[in-house]
């Protein structure tokens, strides 16, 4: 039976990212040893929440001395497995397929995008880093490197049936750029990623700060004219 989805990126997990790029900023600057109340004035957490979630991931520190920056870092890798090679294919290569596939920090991560599809035949014969192929090959690709991770970047209209496919040559995860929801069996992790929805939460809260403001300066229009 297909689903929405069963696994759900935990907060915490997506904290641990934010520790990470903390933690990156602040060896570039020298430091050695951090705390966990110095990661939560850079992420905006409590100490508690910083320590319940390294709790959580079996991250441990020394309170008094605090965590080691180096140590802390190369326990994360462990986490994202970052100290093995991820072998990705990428489906759609229209402008966000296209910015996908030339993205510099899957690299950097240890996640190779090993090739990319799509229908259209004119971009199948694209020549760049990466090679862009005919559906009708997926399953042979998937299959040489191992692949068990996929991102789709395909029209809505398509974004079910290509994950349907995807799922049914041995990918066990997606990350899904298309703005619908796919449905998928328990056993298969997607992230769906709506930028239109990220961007129209930024504006919500844009326009609620100017309303507090301009109530702010209502208020003190209000009292200047009462003195």
């Amino acid at each position: 039976m297909k689903q929405i989805t069963k696994h759900v990126i935990k907060n915490s997990l997506k904290r641990i990212f934010l520790y990470r790029a903390s933690l990156v900023r602040l060896k570039m600057m020298g430091v050695e040893k951090v705390f966990s109340y110095t990661l939560a004035n850079e992420t905006g957490v409590t100490s508690d929440q910083v320590r319940k979630d390294f709790s959580e991931y079996n991250i441990k520190g020394n309170k008094r001395g605090g965590y080691d920056i180096n140590d802390l870092l190369e326990k994360m890798e462990n986490i994202f497995h970052l100290n093995k090679d991820h072998n990705i294919v990428l489906i759609g290569m229209g402008n966000m397929g296209l910015a996908l596939s030339k993205y510099s920090k899957f690299v950097q991560h240890n996640m190779n995008v090993v090739a990319t599809f799509d229908i259209d035949p004119f971009k199948q014969k694209m020549r760049s880093g990466i090679p862009v192929y005919s559906m009708s090959r997926l399953k042979e690709i998937i299959d040489r490197f191992r692949v068990k991770v996929a991102i789709i970047a395909v029209p809505e209209i398509s974004a079910q049936e290509v994950a349907d496919e995807l799922i049914r040559h041995g990918i066990m995860g997606i990350v899904n750029f298309a703005p619908v929801l796919l449905k998928v069996p328990p056993d298969v992790i997607i992230n769906n990623v709506n930028l239109c929805d990220e961007l129209e939460s930024v504006i919500y809260y844009v326009h609620k700060l100017m309303k507090v403001d301009g109530l702010k300066n209502i208020e003190l229009l209000y009292r200047d004219m009462k003195y």
